[in-house]
């Protein structure tokens, strides 16, 4: 892969089906305009920080496996193992799961289908798109190119239609203003950060990558900003579309939004782009989590099973195989909310490690980058400190069901030390 199609990897990835439910939770948390706004920035410039702590690593570390091998390299090879054992049943495997639930939820727009509808629809997506990254890199990132393309070019034309068209139910002036809870802040932070999730996946195909030291930083730099813009732009739309009462009320908020400005053609069309943007991020996720677990297979003789790769189309054709079943088991038994939820408390824990990592290679003589960190190190501390104010307000909020999700991460570790430590290569 080239920049561009690395950047669309980023914003098509980052860009899916969460932006057009995640305003009307992170509303709920907020039910402010101002506040509103101002976790949308605050999780954009978090982002931004992650994206820049990913991109000097990967400049140091141009391997496939991404965060992986960040961990490995710089914590500890258990730290490596934990998140990629965290990847496989809980992050990657659930957010793949979660969006393909959103397919089938804005699929049923258009057709009648229950809950097992909805369900066997989002299987079906899964494995359409395993298919198509089981025969090759080239052909899964042409996909990838194409649907962000088209999905950038269908939130112009909203915004376009906004300008020349729209008339607002009510003014946003109108709407009521509540004072904001430094907990419900928080927490309104993580379900924004949800929406940006999968900025990091770009990294674990480092190895597939021309010029990876310079080409992913780049890519994360570049397709976080645009990714910033459309967002605080598709809210900007919503809020002046809809009065704040209905927006934190709806179910499809980006719908309900098009249906006021332009009737049911509007939502029907809306409805079509959440559709393409939940393909764009299946497609994303389904092409960057094997690579990790293939990087997991060549370390480790326990997994080699994992690494078998096909012999005409050189793809990691088991990967693919088992991240596609276990996925959909995910989205045939689980909830949208349940499986997003413990995606961020998990994910984010191990960020902070990942940036611990970065700082403890800057105190290492050998250690030269392609690519630095600005305002090191401003920039890293305060991502390590968000990560984990993050991860602990997720977990402060639900305590139950994160203690069973971490328990499940924390059971990789004596795997780890009884069995796979022992396999190395």
């Amino acid at each position: 892969m080239g920049l561009p199609h690395a950047a669309a990897m980023v914003v098509g990835i980052i860009i899916g089906a969460s932006i057009f439910v995640q305003p009307t939770e992170v509303s709920r948390y907020v039910p402010s305009i101002v506040g509103i706004f101002a976790v949308w920035t605050i999780s954009g410039l978090l982002t931004l920080a992650g994206a820049m702590v990913c991109a000097e690593l990967s400049s140091a570390f141009p391997q496939t496996g991404g965060v992986y091998v960040f961990l490995n390299e710089t914590i500890s090879p258990a730290a490596g193992f934990l998140w990629a054992w965290a990847m496989f049943w809980i992050v990657h495997s659930g957010i793949i799961a979660a969006v393909a639930i959103i397919f089938g939820r804005y699929l049923a727009y258009f057709a009648p289908l229950g809950d097992a509808g909805i369900r066997s629809a989002a299987i079906a997506g899964i494995l359409l798109l395993s298919f198509v990254n089981l025969l090759g890199v080239r052909q899964g990132s042409r996909v990838q190119a194409f649907l962000t393309a088209a999905k950038l070019l269908a939130i112009l034309v909203i915004l376009a239609a906004v300008v020349f068209f729209a008339k607002p139910e009510v003014s946003p002036a109108q709407s009521p203003a509540q004072p904001l809870s430094i907990d419900n802040f928080a927490l309104a932070v993580g379900a924004g950060l949800f929406a940006f999730g999968g900025w990091h996946i770009v990294t674990y195909a480092a190895g597939e990558t021309r010029q990876p030291e310079k080409t992913i930083p780049r890519a994360l730099v570049i397709g976080t900003l645009m990714v910033t813009v459309c967002y605080l732009a598709l809210n900007a739309v919503c809020l002046y579309l809809l009065p704040l009462d209905r927006v934190i009320s709806s179910q499809r908020v980006a719908a309900d939004a098009a249906g006021v400005m332009l009737g049911n053609r509007g939502a029907a069309t809306v409805s079509a782009l959440v559709l393409l943007s939940s393909l764009g991020v299946l497609n994303g996720m389904i092409l960057a989590g094997p690579r990790l677990y293939l990087a997991v297979a060549d370390r480790y003789r326990a997994f080699h099973w994992m690494g078998g790769i096909h012999p005409r189309f050189r793809t990691p054709q088991v990967a693919i195989a088992i991240q596609a079943a276990w996925a959909c088991v995910l989205a045939g038994t689980g909830t949208y909310r349940e499986l997003f939820s413990r995606v961020i408390y998990t994910e984010w824990i191990f960020f902070a490690l990942m940036a611990a990592g970065l700082m403890r290679m800057h105190r290492h003589q050998g250690y030269a980058p392609g690519f630095r960190v600005p305002a090191y190190p401003f920039v890293p501390v305060l991502f390590l400190t968000a990560s984990l104010a993050v991860a602990c307000y997720q977990v402060a909020a639900d305590p139950l069901r994160a203690g069973v999700g971490l328990l499940l991460v924390v059971l990789g570790l004596p795997l780890y030390c009884l069995w796979v430590r022992k396999h190395a290569r």
